[in-house]
Parts: structure tokens; C-alpha cells; sequence
């Protein structure tokens, strides 16, 4: 058998090298050029620990913001490129700011326009040279799938669009009653007795078995991948794949399985960590409710221009446990919205007003929902709450819906920071494999991660 000498990283490990190495070739560049060039500032900069952690958090931090380390967006030369320059130009301004964290500023200052041209060029060539050499090729990880016929074309979109490469290459179809040629754009359908011979000659990164009827896979299927398992080719189940790719938890998959996938993390009910959200709840609560009394007078003044209303408005959500509750929010619709009865709100929704539009796009219509939080009926990251009407409608198609409930609903949430409003019930049910994602995996990493990535959306215009 040819085995595979290709080094493959997977999706955790790609983002740790792309922040590593950023990292690296920011120090390097910074020392090198004010060691050469005599530049003080530059020097203390890089050799200095405290001030080289203060520009080390500073970049990770900010480059998270502005999706540096978003695959998507890494292996793309005009996206990566825009991206560079807005976190080479924060994080600068932030470091510049901060004295007491970074060096002193030089009666030169000349010295930081080295400083931020030398970060920005070091950023651009390292990314650029991933782009075009390691992207493109390294990373390229081939896989084949067993699968019924007709998941193929759903299964090979949701894996290649959540991972650009990660490539489907052929499928072997596990279905026994259904064993007729069939291929999907590019990739081959392979029969079963050609599959041990089709590994050997290719260089493969795994086997994924994605049947949902895994009582029809033939005994024969069933040796031919138990002899490849033996021979050190990796097979993995579909929903670890899925879950490891898109972030998201397969419900479609799991009816039978459901005891794999419950009950969810431990975090739930871990006392110092459920402490921790509290504390950090009531500060983002206090800071939160500041920052909209500041605004309170343009609000108010754009409502009486643009909503011609009532400026707050109150409406019933389902909450932790199925309790429901009374949000609290800024008018962003029309009046009687709703004449003709309850519907899914869309980001082009003609009942929402101007004003409307530009509180949702920069969320700042939900800051009253603060007062929610501090009152006990919400948190500040979790699953968004539902209307009960919807939550009925919804539950009764969907399996594991009510699911959602068993944490308190949030301001923002995996779902939210992760997936476009949703319109019908197809974006209802990817929302609710986010958001079962975040109740399995819930952390205080992951709920840092969402309050990042809810910066970048508000910075981005991509409120909802």
C-alpha cells in the first residue's frame, strides 16, 4: 500500500500555525529592522517580555476581530489582504495607546511609522506566501465518503463549503438496493471490490462513512474497510466529522444516537465557571446600559425622524426551561407589523424602517435587553429566544428543539455570530445546530471566541 507522507493539518491546527507564525514574523521583522537600522523603539518593542506579550495579545486579539483566522478568508489574497491591513492598523493604534503596557513613545516619530509599515509588511508577505504555496496545496486533505446515493451532492456541500480543502474525491454507494453509476460533478462513484485498489493508488486523508442506515452496509462493504482500518488508512463516523467541520451538531443524523449527544457538557453545571458568567454578566450589563444612556438622545431623535413611534416595545420569548418572558427591545418595525399574523422576519423585511435597519445591522436595538440579563430571564451569550409561536411550530417538526431551552436564551450566541438571519425553517434548523454546539461545548473559550466574533460583526455592519 502507498502510504500517505503528506502532512495534513486540520482545521484547529491550520488557525493555531496561522497565529503562531503571525506572531512569529511580526517579532522577527520588528527586531531585525531596529537592530539594523538602530531604532530604539522597535528594538524594546520585541525584546522587552512585557511589551512583546502586550503586542502579542494585542494582534491575536485583534486579528481574531477582524477574521484573520477564518479559513475562508486566510486562503483568499484580496480578503486576507483587507483584513491585514485593518488588524496592522488596529493593533498598532491600540499598542500606541496603551503606555502603560508598551514601550515609550520615541521623541522620533519616525520610529513608528517604521513601526507600523514594518508589522503591516510582515503581516502581508507571510499571509500571501500561505495563500499562494500552502493553501493552495498543503492543506488539501481527500477523502472519500460511503454514503447512500442521494445524501451524496447535501454531504459533499456541507463538508467542501465548511472547509475549503477538504475534498470529496470519490464515494462508494452503501446502499445494496440502489447500486446503479452515478457521479456528482467531479467526484467518481467507485464500486466496492475497486475500493481497496483505489486507496492504494491515491493519496488519501480518510474514509468517511456517512450512511444513515448502517444495517445495510453489505458484509462485504463491511471487510473491505475493516481490512484498509488494519492497514492504517483513518475511518471516521460522519457526525464527528460534521461537528469537528461546520462547528455544528447534526441533528438530522442523531435521532437513533441521540444518547451520544446527550446530556451536554459539564460546563452546565460547573458552579465556578456558571460564577464566572455571572460576574462577568452584571460588568458587560453595567457597561452595556452606560454606553446606551450615552446614545439615548440620538436614538431618541432618530425614532421620532425614522420610526414615527413608540420607542421601546415589549414582546413574549420562550427562556431556560420553557418559562417564558417579556423581552425588551428598540422599535424597529413599522406599526402593526403583525396585522396579518406572526412571520419570520428576513434581513430585507419591508416592515422593518430605515431607522429600523441601522439599529439591527449595529444591534444597537437590543441593548435594553441588558435589563433583561440583570434580571435573571436572559444571559449575554446563549441560544437568541424564540417566540412561542414559532417555538411551537418549530418543535413540532424539528427533533431536539426544545433542546435549546435547557440554558438561559442570550444576547448573542453561536448561532448568531455563525449563520445570516434566518428566513424559513431550513436556516431555523442550521440556527439549532449552532446552537446545540454551543450548549455541548460550552466554555469560557467558546464564549470569548462568540464575544469576539460579535465585535467583528457589529464592525462589519452584519447585525441582524
Amino acid at each position: 500500500m502507498n502510504k500517505n507522507n503528506k502532512i495534513h493539518f486540520e482545521v484547529s491546527e491550520r488557525k493555531i500555525l496561522l497565529r503562531t507564525f503571525d506572531v512569529f514574523f511580526v517579532l522577527m521583522a520588528l527586531y531585525f529592522t531596529g537592530k539594523s537600522l538602530g531604532l530604539v523603539y522597535l528594538e524594546a518593542s520585541t525584546s522587552n517580555f512585557h511589551y512583546a506579550i502586550a503586542l502579542v495579545l494585542y494582534l491575536n486579539i485583534i486579528g481574531t476581530v477582524f477574521e484573520m483566522y477564518n479559513l475562508q478568508v486566510a486562503s483568499n489574497q484580496y480578503k486576507v489582504l483587507k483584513s491585514s491591513i485593518l488588524t496592522a492598523s488596529t493593533t498598532v493604534l491600540f499598542y500606541l495607546l496603551t503606555p502603560i503596557f508598551s514601550a515609550e513613545l520615541p521623541n522620533n516619530r519616525f520610529q513608528i511609522l517604521i513601526f507600523y509599515f514594518t508589522l503591516l509588511l510582515a503581516l502581508v508577505l507571510w499571509r500571501t506566501f500561505y495563500v499562494k504555496f500552502l493553501a493552495s496545496n498543503r492543506f488539501v486533505q481527500n477523502v472519500i465518503l460511503v454514503c447512500e446515493r442521494e445524501q451524496v451532492e447535501e454531504l459533499i456541500l456541507v463538508l467542501e463549503n465548511s472547509d475549503p480543502h477538504y475534498r470529496i474525491v470519490a464515494y462508494v454507494n452503501s446502499d445494496r438496493t440502489n447500486n446503479d453509476l452515478f457521479e456528482y460533478h467531479f467526484v467518481q462513484h467507485i464500486g466496492v471490490n475497486d475500493l481497496v485498489s483505489f486507496v492504494n493508488e491515491n493519496n488519501l486523508f480518510e474514509i468517511v462513512v456517512a450512511s444513515q442506515n448502517t444495517e445495510d452496509i453489505t458484509v462485504e462493504l463491511y471487510q473491505e474497510l475493516l481490512h484498509l482500518l488494519e492497514s492504517g488508512t483513518t475511518i471516521r463516523e460522519y457526525t464527528q466529522v460534521y461537528e469537528d467541520k461546520t462547528q455544528r451538531i447534526p441533528v438530522q443524523y442523531i435521532t437513533r444516537d441521540f444518547y451520544k449527544f446527550f446530556p451536554f457538557n459539564r460546563s452546565n453545571n460547573n458552579q465556578l465557571y456558571l460564577l464566572n458568567v455571572k460576574i462577568m454578566e452584571a460588568l458587560i450589563c453595567i457597561f452595556g446600559l452606560s454606553f446606551g444612556i450615552l446614545l439615548f438622545p440620538f436614538i431618541a431623535l432618530g425614532n421620532v425622524v425614522g420610526n414615527r413611534g413608540k420607542l421601546f416595545y415589549t414582546q413574549e420569548r420562550v427562556g431556560k426551561n420553557g418559562k417564558v418572558f417579556q423581552i425588551l427591545k428598540l422599535r424597529t418595525m413599522i406599526k402593526n407589523a403583525e396585522i396579518k399574523g406572526a412571520v419570520f422576519s428576513g434581513p430585507n423585511d419591508s416592515r422593518i424602517t430605515p431607522f429600523g435597519k441601522f439599529l439591527r445591522k449595529t444591534r444597537i436595538d437590543e441593548i435594553p435587553q441588558f435589563i433583561n440579563v440583570l434580571k435573571g430571564e436572559m444571559a449575554v451569550i446563549g441560544p437568541r429566544p424564540e417566540r412561542p409561536f414559532f417555538v411551537k411550530e418549530i418543535a413540532e417538526i424539528m427533533p431536539f428543539y426544545e433542546t435549546r431551552h435547557v440554558i438561559k436564551p442570550g444576547l448573542t450566541g453561536w448561532a448568531q455570530v455563525n449563520y445570516p438571519y434566518g428566513e424559513s425553517m431550513d436556516d431555523s434548523l442550521i440556527k439549532l445546530q449552532y446552537d446545540l454546539y454551543y450548549i455541548k461545548h460550552r466554555s469560557i473559550f467558546l464564549d470569548l471566541n462568540i464575544a469576539i466574533k460579535t465585535i467583528s460583526t457589529v464592525l462589519f455592519y452584519r447585525g441582524q
